[in-house]
């Protein structure tokens, strides 16, 4: 059957529907390993294509590029038939072109390779981003932040002592001395970002200066026009390219997943 898929120097894949055959088939074998054949703990599955371009729109179309619902939906029929019971709220992932994680798992027959997430077996994800400031004055006009800072403070003046005692260090920070009325309403403690690996994104949090009744924060999304309002500091909203933060009564950052032309 996999001859159908070995290649030479002339000739790709057969055609689209064996193709899909034979990613359905790596896929199913290595879900009956994950966790020894019960996918309850299973999160998620990412594919990883890496065919030459005069191939790639044969994998497009193998995976149903248009409509990777409907490759989703034929993984879910195999783990039905072979009861891996895979939870309802499994995702899969399909990445064209991207470096291949040294902990996937490569086809033999197919320019493809596989990484079986679950909770204790994920993939180390990293991001970037740009923050720019609308309003109020910051230490600096702008800021790019990563997935490797860990938590990044936003509040007033670059050491606040807050309550208990404690310094806190605000690395994107705006001098309590300054004149500009944007600055006036942010507090010691703030905000944080932080990267979410899970999800792939960053994820902005409101800290005990940041909820009511302290000085609030508000997120207007750029996709719908969205006005979001954090209560707590416990759930975080997801940032997405375009976000406008406002800190307090008029302090406004803008986030961005792509540095800002001028």
């Amino acid at each position: 059957m996999f001859d159908l898929f070995k290649k030479n120097e002339n000739k790709g894949p057969q055609d689209v529907k064996s193709l899909r055959d034979g990613l359905l088939r790596f896929i199913k074998a290595e879900l009956q390993k994950a966790e020894g054949g019960e996918g309850g703990h299973i999160k998620g599955v990412n594919l990883f294509i890496t065919a030459s371009d005069n191939e790639k729109h044969i994998y497009e179309g193998a995976i149903y590029a248009a409509d990777q619902d409907k490759f989703k939906q034929e993984i879910q029929k195999i783990a039905d038939d072979y009861a891996l019971e895979l939870p309802a709220n499994w995702a899969l992932e399909i990445s064209f072109d991207e470096p291949i994680p040294a902990e996937a798992l490569r086809s033999k027959e197919l320019d493809a390779a596989l990484f079986i997430r679950t909770k204790d077996h994920t993939l180390l994800k990293t991001g970037s981003a740009y923050i720019t400031i609308l309003n109020g004055e910051a230490e600096l006009a702008g800021y790019q932040i990563t997935s490797e800072d860990g938590k990044i403070n936003i509040g007033r003046e670059r050491k606040a002592q807050v309550p208990g005692g404690f310094f806190r260090t605000n690395h994107i920070a705006f001098p309590g001395d300054s004149a500009n009325p944007g600055n006036k309403f942010i507090s010691r403690q703030h905000a944080h970002i932080e990267w979410d690996n899970e999800k792939g994104c960053f994820m902005l949090y409101a800290d005990e200066g940041g909820v009511p009744p302290g000085n609030k924060i508000k997120v207007k999304t750029l996709k719908d026009d969205n006005l979001i309002k954090l209560h707590s500091t416990e759930i975080g909203h997801s940032l997405t390219d375009g976000d406008q933060i406002i800190l307090g009564d008029s302090a406004v950052l803008e986030f961005s997943y792509h540095p800002k032309t001028v």
